[in-house]
């Protein structure tokens, strides 16, 4: 086992840990227009900023949040909990999406040039901090008229000094490809997991030297281990009532028979060498691409121990990535 070594964020020279932590689940509870769930439950902030500090002194410099995420909550924890460390990390936030804070309810999109300067300056003052180090569209289906023109305010954002570098939070190769012709632009944040490949958009990261920041590498929580075959989730929590893009589960939080089964298929793979599940799930991923950096989410100091410890068993092997195909086509 050979413990992974940093990332850095297209040619950027940002350097980051391979692991990234993913702050939406710290953002607490908060809901769409018609009240269902967006978040992933009730959260403790103390047990949150303790998670975070405690990542912190595990080798974690990488930390993605939005300002959606809890509207606005997620970012003041996040902040609150780097105060004095914040040259030791790389911050990166999204913008994007409308919300109410007062009623914690997310009201849409907003694709124009005017918000995105309005929602960089809120994101600064919740985060505590003069600059983000990576900022990155969160409407992955914007169109690529709009795309140009906030891809022009990035590089007015890069040349005012109140961010480093930007990316696209999109699914689709070709926006990511368009948006990579920006100068500054040093990534693409797309969804990727050991049961849901990405070849595309490693492909196009591998081409155009940019970084692979992988959301839902832990899909949703079910390549971690907690969610045996009809245990339920919690209220408040996305997975009870899931949006048509979260196939991992069913209504109430039941975990998909078919994407539950695969993940049997590949448990004795991933958990060999001393990993847990999750830590073999992260290893999948830094075996596919010297680009990725995943970033799984986390509520607790317990969670964020067990996805640093990933850090120190590296990679998988070539052969164990092989052997895992197998198993899911078979």
């Amino acid at each position: 086992m050979n413990a992974i070594q940093n990332r850095t964020l297209g040619h950027s020279g940002i350097a980051v840990s391979a692991l990234g932590f993913g702050c939406w689940a710290i953002g607490g509870e908060w809901q769409d227009k018609d009240g269902n769930p967006l978040g992933w439950g009730a959260v403790d902030d103390e047990e949150s900023v303790a998670a975070i500090r405690r990542a912190l002194d595990l080798g974690i410099t990488f930390f993605d949040t939005a300002d959606v995420y809890g509207t606005g909550h997620s970012e003041r924890v996040l902040g609150r909990a780097l105060q004095g460390r914040r040259d030791d990390v790389v911050i990166a936030t999204k913008w994007g999406n409308t919300f109410d804070e007062t009623t914690r309810t997310h009201t849409g999109p907003n694709a124009s040039t005017a918000y995105a300067r309005r929602a960089l300056t809120a994101s600064l003052r919740r985060l505590g901090t003069d600059h983000i180090d990576l900022y990155q569209l969160h409407l992955g289906e914007a169109t690529l008229d709009e795309a140009a023109e906030l891809r022009d305010v990035c590089e007015e954002f890069v040349g005012e000094g109140l961010i480093r570098a930007y990316a696209w939070s999109t699914d689709d190769p070709e926006r990511a490809a368009f948006f990579a012709e920006g100068e500054h632009c040093a990534a693409v944040q797309h969804a990727c997991n050991v049961l849901q490949d990405a070849p595309e958009m490693f492909a196009l990261c591998a081409e155009r030297g940019l970084a692979s920041v992988n959301r839902s590498p832990l899909a949703m929580g079910l390549l971690t281990g907690k969610y045996a075959p009809g245990g339920r989730g919690t209220a408040g929590d996305i997975r009870t009532v899931p949006p048509t893009w979260l196939q991992w589960f069913g209504a109430g939080g039941v975990p998909s028979p078919e994407w539950a089964a695969r993940v049997e298929a590949v448990r004795d793979v991933l958990t060999g060498e001393g990993r847990t599940l999750a830590q073999g799930a992260l290893a999948w991923l830094w075996a596919r691409s010297p680009h990725t950096v995943p970033i799984p989410g986390f509520r607790s100091v317990a969670q964020a121990e067990e996805n640093a410890g990933a850090l120190a068993h590296g990679p998988l092997r070539a052969g164990q990535l092989t052997e895992i195909d197998a198993l899911l086509v078979a």
